[in-house]
């Protein structure tokens, strides 16, 4: 598990620097191929990385013990590439608010909730935050894989590289 709040924090502001490097590289592809379909399971990039935007509110929403409203993993309608981005950053802004509020007792509390298909869970906060972490970064690899498709290059988004330039102390 997470060792510190240190590492809480830098985890959310990770998740944030590589959201916005992908969000960047897509919005620099031509127009059409951001919303191509392509052999993957969310169809394009934009509908792909709004499955990630829509986790992100359902786990915030669990977060801060509340219903999300959502009957599904996406939404039915993708809003457009700018709004999502906007949106997307939005989200990791309160994610690195909320994670520099943690400490280590509520880090370690134990959050209840509903899965969208109705199934209950109970998992602690840091077990949440990671879980964040890992289903972001597995959907940027789906995007990324996108990118190989055109072909063009998508951005390295790797946790060392975003700790060699973004030393901090948290």
């Amino acid at each position: 598990m997470i060792t510190s709040i240190k590492t809480a924090r830098m985890l959310t502001r990770y998740n944030s620097w590589a959201n916005n490097l992908i969000f960047e590289a897509v919005s620099k592809l031509p127009p059409e191929e951001i919303v191509k379909e392509r052999d993957t399971i969310f169809k394009n990039m934009v509908y792909t990385l709004n499955h990630v935007y829509v986790i992100n509110l359902i786990w915030k929403a669990h977060l801060e013990g509340r219903e999300h409203g959502f009957t599904a993993r996406n939404t039915k309608d993708c809003p457009p590439f700018n709004v999502l981005w906007a949106a997307q950053k939005e989200i990791d802004r309160w994610y690195i608010a909320w994670s520099d509020g943690l400490s280590s007792d509520s880090l370690k509390e134990m959050i209840h909730f509903t899965l969208i298909g109705g199934n209950k869970g109970t998992m602690s906060r840091e077990e949440i935050l990671i879980h964040i972490i890992n289903h972001t970064t597995y959907h940027r690899g789906f995007v990324a894989d996108m990118f190989y498709q055109i072909p063009a290059m998508p951005p390295t988004t790797d946790l060392p590289v975003f700790l060699h330039q973004n030393r901090v102390d948290l």
